[in-house]
């Protein structure tokens, strides 16, 4: 699991190779990540929008922004988490994922940004 704190958000993040959908011989890889939103702050806060960076060890980056997450825009009071899964799909066994979430405090409508630490997304035949 990897984990980050920003502006008092921790973001955990967990990944697994999906090999029921991947193809392999047509260069085709799933994965799925799941997401653990921590608000440690003493403010509610809503997530607005996100931006991901996905980068195939083949060098081909794509770049995914948009409004809040699996068509939601979570409201996180303090000490509450909030979970979700997605996925997605490389054209190589390793590749890595990074981004940013848009948040804001609901008291004082200021927006925010809590960074999403990069992770790695490795099929297991590769590590061995």
């Amino acid at each position: 699991m990897t984990t980050q704190i920003t502006n008092g958000i921790r973001i955990s993040v967990e990944t697994f190779y999906q090999p029921e959908y991947s193809r392999p011989m047509e260069n085709k890889y799933i994965f799925s990540y799941r997401i653990t939103i921590e608000n440690q702050t003493e403010e509610t806060v809503q997530l607005l929008r996100r931006f991901w960076q996905i980068t195939d060890s083949n060098g081909i980056v794509k770049e995914v922004e948009g409004e809040g997450v699996i068509g939601e825009q979570p409201v996180i009071k303090p000490g509450e988490k909030h979970q979700y899964i997605s996925w997605c799909h490389l054209l190589s066994d390793i590749g890595k994922m990074r981004g940013a979430y848009m948040m804001q405090r609901l008291g004082d409508k200021g927006k925010f940004r809590v960074r999403i630490p990069e992770f790695a997304l490795i099929a297991p035949q590769k590590l061995n």
